[in-house]
């Protein structure tokens, strides 16, 4: 089998910890270059991960190695321009999430896209764990029947990031952007992705930065950031077009137990991540059942995904108008936040 070749856009945390230990494993990949505005970290990870080349810029990677597709890791802010340069240069693209910085950039991001015929995913790897896959087959199935109703929470009680993540102009915003993407994206997906009409969320700053002892703390590799004007924390609902509702909960500091979980709502029956369980009824009385799945690495599954459907040609599961369309539902919450009042998406 050819190998697929690809480049890495961003030298930092989620690629060093997540994207490149995955690529090591393969034997059907070929990392053919890697490129961080930071030049010697770059070449650090190259040496690392036994990457040929290092480069500083997109441009000049692009335009010196080969490679079928690019894997963006950068902060938010620059992943329009990265993906923008990599269509025109008819890459395809994985991307991590969020698309981008706001729905301004994520609408540029998808006319250059269309317009070069590339194929886009967006990295969503809560999405591609074995527990979400297999509820999903149920959703598909029928199992539960209608979803109606869902919630989802990814709170930490103490756990702002420490560098880029606290300053709006690379990262677009907190928990909302950061975190909040990951249970509200999952859960939407577990729900059949049905179209956000409107939104209603409010956002809090009450805590800031916070100078708590004993607790660890997400650093970036660029974390001598100073900027602080993110939000604490989130809540709201979300409507859809087919009537059901979706609530949700996220924050990076709150004076509440930490918790993460999902929970759709059918007319036959319900579910709940993690871990997955199904709650229905069986010759008339309630049961609690839970499904076995496979335990994959969410990343190894995404990116294994990504790879099937370049060569197969198969639409990927999280592409392009979901990418859009999750950036949506991202955007009416901090606009809803913003403006005191519920907003149409």
């Amino acid at each position: 089998m050819e190998k697929i070749k690809l480049c890495i856009v961003g030298a930092g945390n989620i690629a060093q910890s997540a994207h490149l230990p995955v690529y090591q494993q393969r034997d059907d990949v070929e990392i053919t270059g890697i490129a961080d505005l930071n030049l010697e970290r770059a070449q650090e990870a190259a040496k690392k991960f036994g990457i040929p080349k290092a480069f500083s810029s997109v441009e000049e990677m692009l335009e010196n190695v080969e490679c079928d597709y690019v894997d963006i890791c950068v902060w938010n802010r620059s992943h329009a321009s990265v993906a923008i340069s990599a269509a025109r240069a008819g890459k395809h693209i994985l991307c991590e999430k969020p698309m981008a910085l706001n729905l301004e950039h994520a609408l540029e991001m998808k006319k250059e896209i269309e317009k070069a015929g590339v194929t886009f995913m967006l990295a969503v790897p809560t999405r591609y764990s074995g527990e979400a896959q297999l509820l999903r087959e149920m959703v598909d199935a029928g199992k539960l029947g209608e979803i109606y109703y869902a919630k989802t929470a990814y709170t930490r009680r103490r756990g702002t990031p420490i560098g880029w993540f606290t300053d709006t102009s690379k990262s677009g915003g907190g928990p909302v952007i950061d975190i909040g993407v990951h249970c509200i994206d999952r859960t939407w997906f577990l729900m059949g992705c049905p179209k956000p009409v409107r939104v209603s969320a409010s956002t809090s700053y009450a805590i800031g930065d916070f100078k708590t002892k004993g607790v660890n703390r997400w650093t970036a590799l660029d974390s001598d950031v100073t900027a602080f004007d993110t939000e604490d924390s989130a809540c709201g609902v979300i409507h859809f077009e087919n009537g059901a509702s979706l609530l949700f909960e996220v924050s990076w500091a709150l004076n509440a137990p930490g918790e993460s979980y999902t929970q759709i709502c059918g007319t036959k029956a319900g579910a709940r991540l993690d871990p997955l369980t199904v709650y229905g009824e069986e010759l008339g009385y309630l049961t609690d059942n839970k499904p076995q799945s496979a335990n994959v690495n969410n990343f190894a599954s995404e990116i294994d995904h990504f790879i099937d459907c370049l060569r197969t040609g198969k639409k990927p599961m999280s592409d392009l108008d979901q990418a859009v369309t999750m950036q949506r539902m991202l955007q009416g919450i901090y606009d809803s936040a913003h403006l005191h009042k519920e907003v149409e998406i």
